[in-house]
């Protein structure tokens, strides 16, 4: 967590200094370079000087255009890398040959090249939420872990009531209408159970037996974790959306 604060706090001044852009830059391009080798399933070098270059341009557009309300900054720039490459190489295709998109594959009547290229661009999208989402769950143990929990920690204490899941919802709005609250834990690592009750009217008793499950929400909320969010939106009945 305290790794992921001081890259936004580096971002924010890349932004405004294009010299304290390049220097982001450059502390990351292991980054940069492990994000174009999955991309190409190998280190780039040779005839894949490109891509690199690619990738290096698309953290830097991420730099530009992130927003602490994006979630966590790597996780943002890994999709945007991708993101720049799958452009890239869709370009290159069709640069390759003059084959008319609307050439049927196969018989007269079958599906044209652009039908083909459409399933593949969705199924790329597909692709790179799932990769996205799978670095952003990594990154959100690793965070869990500073608080002495895991992910399955918070699978099993996930409330099994809409009463009690409707109460621990409760306690995440007082939180976010109380920054210093979601300050308190972070510096800590503890929740602050008397000012939690005091700010939500949830009883003491409940935040205690729930903590986990309270910790994991806060720390997503705390640490802008967009698509956690999302699932905690969407296992909540639509709660956080009134939130």
């Amino acid at each position: 967590m305290g790794e992921e604060h001081g890259i936004v706090r580096m971002v924010r001044q890349a932004k405004k200094d294009s010299k304290a852009a390049d220097e982001l830059i450059a502390a990351y391009m292991n980054f940069i370079r492990s994000e174009t080798a999955k991309f190409n399933h190998s280190t780039p070098s040779g005839g894949r000087d490109d891509e690199l270059s690619i990738a290096m341009f698309a953290f830097y557009e991420a730099i530009q255009g992130y927003e602490k309300g994006r979630g966590s900054f790597l996780s943002y720039a890994a999709a945007a890398i991708r993101n720049r490459l799958i452009d890239y190489y869709r370009k290159e295709e069709r640069h390759k040959g003059i084959i008319s998109y609307d050439t049927p594959l196969g018989e007269e009547d079958g599906p044209a090249l652009s039908d083909k290229l459409a399933d593949e661009g969705d199924a790329m999208d597909d692709w790179t939420i799932r990769e996205a989402t799978k670095e952003e769950l990594e990154e959100f143990g690793r965070n869990l872990l500073e608080y002495g929990l895991t992910l399955s920690d918070v699978a099993d204490n996930c409330p099994k009531q809409d009463r009690t899941l409707s109460a621990c919802h409760k306690v995440l709005k007082a939180a976010k209408g109380q920054p210093q609250l979601l300050d308190r834990l972070m510096k800590s690592k503890r929740l602050p159970m008397a000012e939690l009750a005091a700010a939500s009217g949830v009883p003491r008793k409940t935040l205690e037996r729930h903590r986990i499950y309270l910790v994991a929400i806060l720390l997503a909320y705390t640490n802008g974790y967009e698509m956690i969010r999302g699932h905690l939106c969407q296992i909540s009945g639509g709660k956080e959306e009134q939130t």
